[in-house]
């Protein structure tokens, strides 16, 4: 069986190829999964920048004669059972959950039960165990079939955006007033600014962003001011933590400059501005104020769960991504892209931040 792969430079993230392999036999205990869609956002690009450093390369090795140097990014979406070798999982099922930029994966399902399973395959273990878990639809209370693109675009940026704010809440925001996201356009910051909406109405959200995406973020209705990069000058000097998801060092800068003392907490959390990211995602340097601190969402749900369980944590998240779903509207028009070439065409818009933000991007390989 021909599968095919978008093989990318690790040092070089702007060169990506369509490449073609032939399947190996399914191992035994194994399931072969045929990827039905996916999305393309700018979560797909931090897991490309950042790759290397939190093994998001590690999860799905390119099938190419000289793997050195190439890598396939992960995405999130939905795929079918096509061959299963695995008692409990049946030809024809279909499951959501982390999926190579591609058009198979083979997982060996472990851990089983009803509503999901756990891939066990050994090179995806010494990874962070929140993305081996695959959910099957059948049984899965959040499923909507009429919500499916939603749940592919918004769902891991969202909860991203989720944990965030709660980790925040439960610092009391670090004794700030007003919250600064950067890259306010981008789906992970619009998640944010609605929970934080939500959960924490006493403190401010302010948005930063490019001067092309001034309507689209104000029209959102997520946050109370908004600003563009070259007008962070004009930010009120108060205490304040940052979110930076643009990983801009010299936008970084800024604001440390800015605020100085009274910036209370720095942030890091995506990188959507690679050209300009500096050292890693904008921390390089010696910057006034508190020094930078990488936000690894993974560990915070572990932690989160471990506190809630599984259950009454899943509700809270819930009742947030309700009320998103609710605020966002249509504030973002879903696009729909058949091929795995559209899918190496729209990840390479997406590296050169080329993408509309008010357009939500599903390839159908």
């Amino acid at each position: 069986m021909t599968q095919k792969q978008v093989h990318v430079r690790k040092d070089e993230l702007t060169n990506a190829v369509l490449v073609e392999a032939e399947g190996a036999p399914l191992a035994e205990g194994a399931v072969r999964l045929k990827v039905e869609s996916f999305s393309v956002t700018a979560n797909n690009i931090t897991y490309a920048v950042v790759g290397d450093g939190f093994k998001y390369w590690d999860f799905f090795p390119p099938k190419a004669a000289d793997p050195a140097g190439l890598g396939v990014v992960p995405m999130w979406g939905h795929a079918q059972v096509i061959e299963s070798n695995c008692p409990g999982i049946a030809v024809g099922e279909r499951v959501y959950g982390y999926l190579p930029m591609a058009t198979h994966l083979d997982v060996v399902p472990g851990k089983v039960h009803e509503g999901g399973f756990t891939d066990m395959t050994d090179y995806r273990q010494p990874m962070s165990p929140v993305y081996n878990q695959y959910t099957r639809l059948a049984a899965d209370p959040e499923h909507d079939p009429a919500r499916e693109a939603e749940r592919m675009i918004y769902g891991p940026l969202f909860k991203t955006g989720f944990i965030i704010e709660y980790f925040m809440r439960g610092e009391q925001w670090f004794g700030a007033g007003q919250v600064i996201l950067t890259s306010a356009s981008s789906k992970t910051a619009m998640g944010l600014a609605s929970v934080a909406k939500q959960n924490s109405p006493g403190i401010k959200r302010i948005g930063l962003t490019s001067p092309g995406n001034i309507d689209f973020v104000e029209s959102t209705g997520l946050y109370d001011e908004v600003y563009t990069y070259d007008e962070v000058g004009n930010l009120a000097i108060v205490e304040t933590v940052t979110v930076d998801f643009a990983g801009n060092a010299g936008l970084l800068a800024r604001l440390h400059e800015h605020f100085g003392d009274l910036l209370k907490y720095s942030c890091l959390v995506g990188a959507t501005h690679i050209e300009e990211r500096g050292a890693g995602l904008g921390a390089g340097g010696h910057l006034p104020g508190p020094k930078p601190t990488l936000f690894f969402a993974p560990d915070h749900f572990v932690a989160f769960f471990k506190e809630h369980g599984p259950i009454e944590g899943g509700k809270m998240a819930a009742a947030a991504w309700m009320g998103f779903l609710e605020a966002v509207g249509d504030a973002v028009t879903i696009e729909r892209h058949s091929g795995l070439e559209a899918a190496r065409a729209t990840y390479l818009e997406m590296v050169g931040g080329k993408v509309d933000p008010a357009k939500g991007i599903v390839i159908e390989p």
